[in-house]
C-alpha cells in the first residue's frame, strides 16, 4: 500500500512541476516526462508510473545498487528521479541531470543522502516516505532485543549443529525484560513505538534522552527524561533511534559504552 502511495506522490509532484512550467497546461503533443528509477522495485509501482501516461521510464532493473557511472548516465536530462538511500544525490549528479530535473522522490524515511541545499537552490521538489516503516522498525527492534537478551541465535545454532542436549539450568541463560530499565535514545516515532510494544513485557522503567524533552509522548509510556550519561549508567537495555546529524555522529562512543552496565544489551537501529 505504501509503495502505491509513494508512486502516486511522484506522479502528483511530477505532474505539477512539468505542467506548471512556463504557466501552461501540458498538451498531448508535449513529450513525456523522463523518469529514472534507480533500483528494481515492486511492479505495482512501475505500473502506476507507466499507466499514468505522462512518464517515459528508464529503469535500473537490479536488486543491487546502480553503479555511480550508470546512475550519472541514467539521470542525464531527466525530469524526475526515483531513488533509494544508496544513491548520493549531490552537486555532481544534479549538474549531470541538468535543469529539466523537477522532482526527486526517495524510497526512504531518511534523506541524509540528499544534498538538500543544492536541491533547494535549483527549486527541485523532494518527496520521501515518513512513518511508513515505523511499525516494522519497532517490531524488528523488539525482535532484535528479545533474540539478543534470550540468546536465541546461539540456541538456534546449537540446535542445528547438535550441541543441544539435556537441559542444563545455567546453559544459555539470558536476561529478562520483566522489572528491567529500558533506555531509549531518540523518542521519535520509532522510539515511542518500541516503548509501546515493550511495556506489556513488564518493563519497570523507561528512560529517554533527546534534543529536548517530549512530555506528551513520555507521559503516555511513563518515561523519564534523563541525560545520555544517566541513561547509559542505569539501563539494562539501550535502543538507539536518533537521526544521523553532525551532533549525533559518534554519539555512542567508548566513553558511552564504558558507563553502561556490563550486562546491558545495546540495540542500534539508527544510522
Amino acid at each position: 500500500m505504501w509503495l502505491r502511495g509513494f508512486s502516486r506522490g511522484i506522479l502528483t509532484e511530477l505532474s505539477r512541476a512539468v505542467t506548471s512550467e512556463a504557466g501552461y497546461t501540458m498538451q498531448r503533443s508535449r513529450p513525456l516526462a523522463k523518469v529514472f528509477v534507480s533500483r528494481r522495485v515492486p511492479q505495482e509501482a512501475l505500473n502506476l508510473l507507466r499507466d499514468s501516461g505522462i512518464c517515459d521510464i528508464k529503469h535500473w532493473d537490479s536488486d543491487d545498487p546502480v553503479p555511480r557511472t550508470d546512475l550519472l548516465k541514467g539521470v542525464a536530462g531527466v525530469d524526475g528521479l526515483y531513488c533509494l538511500l544508496t544513491e548520493k544525490i549531490d552537486k555532481e549528479l544534479l549538474d549531470t541531470a541538468g535543469p529539466n530535473l523537477k522532482v526527486i522522490s526517495t524510497m526512504s524515511v531518511g534523506f541524509d543522502h540528499l544534498s538538500l541545499e543544492e536541491i533547494k537552490k535549483r527549486g527541485i521538489r523532494v518527496g520521501y516516505t515518513p512513518d511508513v516503516l515505523t511499525n516494522a522498525s519497532a517490531e524488528l527492534t523488539v525482535a532484535l532485543l528479545l533474540a539478543t537478551s534470550r540468546r536465541l541465535m546461539e540456541a538456534v545454532a546449537e540446535a542445528k549443529n547438535g550441541g543441544w542436549g539435556t537441559w542444563k539450568p545455567m546453559w544459555l541463560c539470558g536476561y529478562g525484560l520483566s522489572d528491567s530499565t529500558v533506555g531509549i535514545v531518540g523518542l521519535g516515532r520509532i522510539g515511542f513505538a518500541v516503548a509501546q510494544r515493550l511495556k506489556p513485557f513488564g518493563v519497570k522503567k523507561f528512560l529517554y534522552t533527546d534534543y529536548e524533552p517530549k512530555p506528551e509522548a513520555a507521559a503516555e509510556i511513563q518515561a523519564e527524561y534523563v541525560s545520555l550519561d544517566k541513561l547509559a549508567e542505569q539501563s539494562d537495555f539501550v535502543t538507539i533511534h536518533c537521526t544521523l546529524t553532525p551532533e549525533t555522529v559518534g554519539l555512542c562512543n567508548k566513553e558511552f559504552f564504558s558507563k553502561m552496565k556490563r550486562t546491558a544489551i545495546f540495540i542500534n537501529v539508527s544510522r
